[in-house]
């Protein structure tokens, strides 16, 4: 397949990387040190799951000369959206898929306004990644995907994708309600990683004092009630699926958005906790508990905007 990987850092460099070793005509939409040292040694992968290996991909920062792409996976942080949307147009084709891998609920929406229904598919993961130096990226944590369609049921396309995903050794499952699976990842991850970046803890650390615990399992519970009154199809198991994912995660690990704080980078705080906040408001669902750890990381992130405005 031809694929475009807009966003070349842990998520799209993981997974963009597998399909690259894999055989497929993979190309890296990335920019500076990372996009320069790409195309010089090409992109180095070093994951807990597979091993260190190096792809040869072709490195861009301008997709206009790309063409369409079989499948463009948008894996960029949800503040880039914007601007990746319109890096990414001239690769999106009649017959391109494009699939987001994203944290969030609502990228899938936006890849719908600017392509049409008919061309968007929606995922998520669950790993620890990142830029580690220019032109290598690392993998931590399950290291796992999902994705499906926007309506329940399983496609022809999505079925082609799978077996392509697995040959190229993604752990990976298709879902028949993947709606459902992308407000389970969603919830959990606005109340966890939200609690793990107001706590400065690890996430065993704060997995393991109930009083902790309580807070993520509570925060959790709201995005749940806000997707429910929203109409989301949501199913039963949903706090056993969230709390057992968090169990199941590396101990010493710590989410992402509490990395991105302690390392003074921009944040997903809006697209995460303040998104459960600002959809119950919308939908008429209390969130007191979201409301606190938004309230709690909103100075920090507003002074984390303001130093990297200044340069400082």
């Amino acid at each position: 397949m031809k694929i475009g990987v807009m966003g070349t850092g842990g998520v799209g460099g993981y997974f963009g990387g597998l399909l690259a070793r894999a055989g497929h005509d993979v190309t890296f939409v990335a920019r500076g040190e990372h996009l320069e040292a790409i195309r010089a040694n090409g992109l180095r992968v070093e994951s807990t799951n597979d091993g260190t290996f190096t792809v040869a991909g072709n490195a861009v920062d301008d997709t206009s000369a790309v063409g369409y792409q079989d499948l463009v996976l948008l894996a960029v942080k949800m503040y880039h959206n914007q601007e990746a949307i319109r890096a990414m147009t001239p690769m999106v084709g009649p017959e391109t898929i494009v699939m987001t891998l994203q944290n969030g609920i609502d990228n899938g929406d936006q890849l719908v306004e600017a392509f049409g229904e008919e061309r968007v598919m929606i995922g998520s993961v669950m790993l620890e990644g990142r830029i580690s130096e220019p032109g290598v990226v690392t993998q931590g944590g399950p290291g796992r995907a999902n994705f499906g369609e926007l309506h329940p049921g399983i496609t022809d396309r999505a079925e082609r994708l799978l077996a392509i995903f697995e040959e190229a050794a993604w752990r990976v499952e298709l879902h028949e309600n993947m709606v459902d699976m992308l407000w389970k990842k969603f919830a959990y991850l606005a109340g966890s990683a939200g609690v793990c970046a107001a706590s400065n803890s690890t996430i065993g650390e704060m997995r393991s004092i109930p009083a902790t615990r309580d807070i993520i399992e509570r925060a959790i519970a709201e995005g749940f009630e806000v997707g429910k009154a929203r109409g989301a199809p949501i199913k039963d198991d949903a706090m056993e699926w969230s709390m057992t994912a968090l169990d199941n995660f590396p101990g010493t690990g710590r989410a992402s958005l509490a990395k991105d704080f302690t390392d003074g980078r921009p944040v997903e705080l809006e697209g995460l906790t303040g998104t459960v906040c600002r959809m119950g408001r919308e939908v008429g669902v209390p969130t007191p508990v979201n409301d606190t750890i938004y309230g709690l990381l909103k100075p920090w992130a507003e002074r984390i905007e303001q130093e990297l405005a200044s340069g400082s």
